[in-house]
């Protein structure tokens, strides 16, 4: 024993008396193995749960009261040596949607000298229609790299001053999260049940329009239905989802027997997918391509269509709706769900658009709901049942759900209740709405919300 001290005190000497180390004779009555368990272990128990999900164990100390068993102590070599930083699992980073097409502008009412000279000065045509009657053309233009949005715009406004020169903006989509209540047919709330009015046979005849994203026609909520759907993008761009234009057209004509039954079953419907998937999965679609929707829809001989997404107001599309509301076509759109404060959404906020905002079933506004004065009406969007992508059902909400309600409630106003125009049809629907909130219209309600009855006459 004697001999080992010395020996150990030769050690700590050599090592420059960096280590102490405290033996006791009972220590080294145990085998080798058993030294060096204890000198390198790194058992930094605290009293916690076992990693393998069983209780504290009374022998362990700590929170539970039992006698705190013997830890043995990190090694010093360990504690010198440097911790390694835990690695991070990097969060997938999902693109931003931009606000609008970069390097382009759309144009309307360039004369045809100015459109010589623009391309003269590097704007390349990219595409260009005339919408039906106007004999104005809408241009889409890329820029020349030499300039920014900004220059090429205000130097257009120079070239050619009448014009209307704005950015090729973006929309999305008017969509929201899945809700979790059980029982979601929120159309009860409002009395639009098939029960309560013949529906098939009231809406046979109509015709509805619809911008939106792709529609599985295949959907078993939509088998039978009268759908027409014109793609506008073309091949080089991906093909937008059909989650959102498949649930909005099973709103208005799927099926009345189905879980997700149609609102105007025996209307057909003509569908415009005017979107292309983005970049980490969203579905966006630009103010040209809204306004081809529109000239499509308007060649077609639609009176009303429904408009289940947001953006920013752009000065093209608006004298696209302006034109479209002389004609006497009637547009309704959804309010948008960035939230009570957030500024107005188009094309909802134009004063020729019918604006709907959501409540549900306790006729509550929904939470994320837009609010303004360019609000119309109301009607559900909170927990509505509406047709997955692929099959079956699920509920949601959104104000995009809200607008189909009025739109088909417009389509049968103009047809039995009201007469063929579409002021008629508005007066008839918004006069006849339940007033919710301050008396008359508001900012949260409009005109209150929406009352089916008496619409099939």
């Amino acid at each position: 024993m004697d001999e080992y001290r010395r020996w150990m005190r030769r050690l700590v000497a050599a090592l420059g008396g960096l280590i102490v180390i405290t033996i006791g004779v009972p220590h080294l009555t145990g085998s080798s193995a058993g030294f060096i368990a204890t000198a390198t272990a790194d058992d930094d128990d605290d009293g916690g749960d076992d990693d393998d999900g069983g209780g504290a164990s009374s022998s362990r100390g700590g929170r539970d009261g039992g006698a705190r068993r013997w830890k043995p102590r990190k090694s010093i070599f360990d504690r010198a040596r440097p911790s390694r930083p835990p690695k991070r699992r990097r969060a997938a980073v999902r693109p931003t949607r931009p606000a609008f097409a970069p390097a382009e502008l759309i144009g309307r009412n360039i004369a045809g000298d100015d459109v010589a000279r623009l391309a003269a000065a590097g704007y390349t045509i990219l595409e260009q229609m005339t919408p039906g009657g106007s004999g104005r053309t809408i241009y889409r233009l890329r820029i020349p790299p030499r300039l920014t949005l900004s220059q090429a715009r205000a130097e257009i406004a120079v070239a050619s001053p009448q014009a209307t020169i704005d950015l090729n903006h973006y929309y999305k989509p008017d969509a929201e999260t899945p809700c979790t209540a059980s029982a979601c047919l929120a159309r009860h709330m409002i009395g639009w049940t098939p029960a309560s009015a013949d529906m098939a046979s009231c809406s046979a005849g109509l015709r509805i329009g619809m911008i939106d994203t792709a529609i599985n026609a295949e959907h078993d909520a939509l088998e039978g239905s009268r759908i027409e759907v014109k793609r506008l993008a073309g091949d080089e761009l991906p093909v937008s989802g059909k989650q959102h234009g498949t649930a909005i057209a099973a709103l208005l004509v799927g099926k009345p027997d189905g879980r997700s039954p149609g609102l105007v079953p025996e209307a057909t419907l003509i569908a415009v997918d005017a979107f292309h998937r983005f970049r980490g999965g969203s579905d966006i679609s630009d103010a040209y391509s809204l306004v081809k929707g529109l000239d499509y829809l308007d060649s077609r001989g639609v009176d009303i269509i429904n408009l289940s997404f947001t953006g920013p107001p752009n000065s093209v599309l608006e004298d696209t709706i302006r034109e479209l509301a002389r004609k006497g076509i009637v547009l309704v759109a959804a309010a948008g769900n960035d939230g009570p404060r957030a500024k107005p959404l188009y094309p909802a906020a134009y004063p020729e658009v019918v604006a709907v905002t959501a409540v549900d079933r306790n006729k509550r506004p929904y939470r994320r709901a837009a609010r303004g004065s360019h609000i119309d009406i109301a009607a559900p969007g909170v927990n509505v049942w509406i047709a997955a992508s692929v099959e079956g059902s699920r509920p949601r909400t959104g104000t995009s759900f809200a607008a189909p309600f009025v739109t088909a409630a417009l389509a049968l106003a103009r047809k039995h209740a009201a007469g063929t125009e579409g002021g008629a049809a508005l007066m008839h629907v918004t006069g006849s709405a339940e007033d919710l909130g301050a008396p008359g219209k508001d900012d949260v309600f409009g005109w209150g919300l929406l009352n089916p009855r008496g619409l099939c006459g």
